[in-house]
């Protein structure tokens, strides 16, 4: 089953939804989990933070306006977050962290391998606080270009109309190579043609990449083929000429494909809002 996503905004969540979830993040089968403004149990909380610790398909966690709201949810996010290797975008706008709180979170979420988005507004946050929000940032004051392809990867995975994507010279590395071979592998999306020229990325990585894109390229020509030889076989005219008429109706417009170019693509930082 391919990962899903849990969205439930300012409601109490039963036992039974808490199951649900918690279930979904060890069967890996979400890949977005929204809580915005709900109301649970700390023991809830607590079961929600153990499955998730685990899981491998989450990319996005929102648990904004409230749901963090004391300093024993604060040690259970972070220690999910200590052992958790997926969740590349975490929200936790609008909740009581204070500085403390953040010195809690705060060596998880230096040592996070996947972590490119952080929502801290309105967490009630201060000078300290900010310090440690600063650590947290490269020297440079700079995203790298792996931090803007992790984002980019969440974004291809749901998107179902796009279908060329240009990366050239964009400054990524192996690693964005690998989250993008992930996400093509096991995301079902539009995705035709993806350029990673002028970067350090392998041959291997590359190739294995194109010959994903190709696969699916090729599955569609031959479910399209199918398709021809049945309305053949029942005798009926090719959909691409209108009937009755002498003149042949595009079966595709080009100009109606989505193309996102994003070649020279600078570092920069994202600033994250309240979803």
């Amino acid at each position: 089953m391919l990962p899903s996503s849990i969205q439930i905004s300012g409601e109490p969540l039963s036992g039974a939804e808490v199951r649900d979830i918690c279930r979904g993040l060890r069967d890996n089968a979400v890949r977005l989990l929204s809580l915005r403004g709900c109301r649970l149990c700390d023991r809830d909380f607590g079961r929600i933070c153990r499955a998730l610790a685990g899981a491998t398909s989450l990319a996005q966690l929102n648990l904004n306006l409230g749901v963090v709201s004391s300093p024993s949810r604060i040690k259970q996010l972070a220690e999910a977050l200590r052992t958790n290797r997926s969740i590349q975008s975490l929200f936790l706008h609008g909740s009581p962290l204070t500085d403390a709180g953040l010195a809690l979170l705060n060596p998880a979420l230096a040592l996070h391998p996947a972590l490119v988005a952080l929502d801290l507004g309105d967490c009630m946050l201060g000078d300290e606080a900010i310090n440690l929000i600063c650590g947290l940032l490269p020297p440079d004051g700079a995203k790298s270009g792996d931090h803007v392809a992790g984002m980019l990867a969440v974004a291809v995975a749901s998107s179902r109309t796009l279908e060329v994507l240009d990366l050239e010279g964009t400054g990524l590395t192996n690693q964005s190579a690998q989250t993008l071979l992930d996400m093509v592998e096991n995301y079902p999306t539009a995705l035709r043609s993806l350029v990673l020229a002028e970067n350090s990325i392998s041959p291997e990585l590359q190739q294995q990449i194109c010959d994903l894109l190709s696969e699916g390229e090729e599955e569609e020509e031959v479910a399209g083929g199918a398709g021809d030889t049945q309305e053949r076989e029942r005798g009926r005219e090719p959909t691409a000429q209108k009937r009755g008429s002498s003149s042949w109706m595009c079966p595709s417009d080009p100009s109606s494909q989505m193309v996102l170019m994003t070649s020279g693509l600078g570092d920069s930082l994202l600033a994250e809002t309240e979803m």
